[in-house]
């Protein structure tokens, strides 16, 4: 129960990676989806399109964020802000997958840690 809490958030720690079960297509700078599963397309500004190519391969969202503020004008907070709920909407459509590996860890370790107190 508590990894499945803890996988369902997502942090600068978390790793996002698109989904294999999508098709997408650059379309003048902006991203057109279809999410192969449910038949549902999506599209994303610049930005966005900038994110999405960079999920392409397994990204650590703080790497996300490092190479955005370097690429665009904008608050650190606000982007972290708006990474995140991009991400958010694209998990909750089926497109990216989210790994919370530090979390897994935490309750390995912890789970190892009571069980030899135990």
């Amino acid at each position: 129960m508590i990894l499945k809490q803890l996988e369902s958030s997502i942090s600068e720690s978390s790793f996002v990676v698109a989904v294999t079960e999508q098709i997408s297509s650059d379309l003048g700078g902006e991203i057109v989806i279809l999410n192969l599963q449910s038949g549902v397309y999506h599209g994303l500004n610049e930005v966005g399109a900038r994110i999405w190519n960079l999920i392409q391969e397994p990204k650590i969202v703080k790497n996300i964020k490092k190479m955005l503020l370097t690429e665009y004008e904008i608050e650190p907070e606000v982007c972290n802000s708006d990474i995140l709920e991009l991400l958010h909407v694209l998990r909750a459509s089926g497109l990216i997958e989210v790994r919370n590996e530090k979390a897994k860890l935490f309750l390995v370790l912890g789970v190892a840690l009571t069980a030899s107190l135990s």
